[in-house]
């Protein structure tokens, strides 16, 4: 289930709530019970080990003509 971010206009304070995508949009209270939150716009972002795999060697012939049969 994902998370997403809020941020109380009262108080200030940040909080993450944990709901289904199809209750994304809906009100959250902060966990101090005020009402006036806002939902923040996260980001995503991964971590990898190494570098990206090269990619495949292209064929020669075969592509549009260039060989192939479908000119």
């Amino acid at each position: 289930m994902p998370n997403y971010s809020f941020r109380c206009r009262s108080c200030d304070d940040t909080f993450e709530v944990s709901r289904p995508m199809a209750e994304s949009s809906d009100p959250a209270a902060c966990p101090a019970g005020h009402d006036d939150t806002v939902k923040l716009l996260t980001t995503f972002g991964t971590v990898g080990r190494g570098a990206a795999p090269a990619p495949a060697p292209r064929q020669a012939g075969g592509g549009c003509c260039g060989g192939g049969g479908c000119c």
